[in-house]
């Protein structure tokens, strides 16, 4: 029994690495030996999985629910540097550094987190090398959505940011076609993203309702013209 017990948590633990793009096309055989590396935990909601500066044990896979990875700055303002859900792996930088981890992170709702532990995963990659080559891709992967968080946090007010936040997600901005973006996050945590507010983020949003440039249900934002909502963007832009 403790056999098959056994069996059937790491046939569990290989479908999550399975899922995450970072172990996308290996084989089974590399997958089990991940998963012999690999230590499944459970978060509640607000529970913290690390802070800034703890050692680091290893790198993370979402195995379901969602952590919030953010920076706290000098005035006590968090700023979310970026949501990670279902099949995302994050803090792979832990893998090539000494120091411990460079951002605090908390479950938003319950989560299960696979931490792929440090001194084990390390000994696979000497064996694996192209293992190692994907990591690189998937760290790459995070510096661009940094990249593209920090241009956004330059944009000049959050009426902006929230503009061009929304018509990056309508799939052609110049239809006038209403377009429905499902938030994967409250509100509050997209303001937060947004470098805000929830007050601010709820005035913007309601000056947008009366310009008639959107509508708001629950966690469905329907873009009413994207053609519009990009004019808009271009014009508080000076373009």
């Amino acid at each position: 029994m403790t056999t098959a017990l056994a069996e059937l948590k790491t046939v569990a633990l290989v479908n999550t690495l399975r899922s995450c793009q970072l172990f996308t096309g290996l084989p089974l055989t590399d997958l089990q030996q991940i998963a012999a590396v690999t230590v499944l935990k459970s978060l509640e909601k607000d529970q913290y999985l690390f802070h800034e500066g703890d050692a680091a044990m290893g790198f993370y896979v979402v195995q379901r629910g969602a952590v919030n990875v953010h920076r706290v700055n000098a005035a006590g303002k968090e700023q979310i540097i970026h949501i990670f859900r279902t099949g995302d792996s994050f803090a792979e930088v832990a893998l090539a550094s000494a120091a411990g981890y460079p951002a605090d992170a908390r479950a938003l709702e319950p989560t299960q987190v696979l931490l792929v532990q440090k001194e084990g995963v390390l000994a696979l990659l000497k064996r694996q090398p192209e293992l190692a080559l994907r990591m690189l891709g998937s760290m790459s992967s995070h510096l661009r959505v940094l990249v593209g968080q920090l241009e956004d946090l330059t944009l000049k007010d959050v009426e902006t940011r929230l503009a061009n936040w929304l018509v990056k997600r309508c799939p052609n901005p110049q239809s006038e076609n209403p377009v429905n973006v499902e938030l994967k996050m409250t509100k509050r945590v997209l303001a937060a993203e947004l470098g805000t507010v929830s007050e601010t983020f709820s005035r913007t949003l309601a000056k947008f309702r009366e310009q008639k440039l959107l509508m708001v249900k629950g966690r469905t934002v329907k873009v009413l013209s994207p053609k519009r909502l990009a004019e808009l963007l271009r014009k508080n832009l000076g373009e």
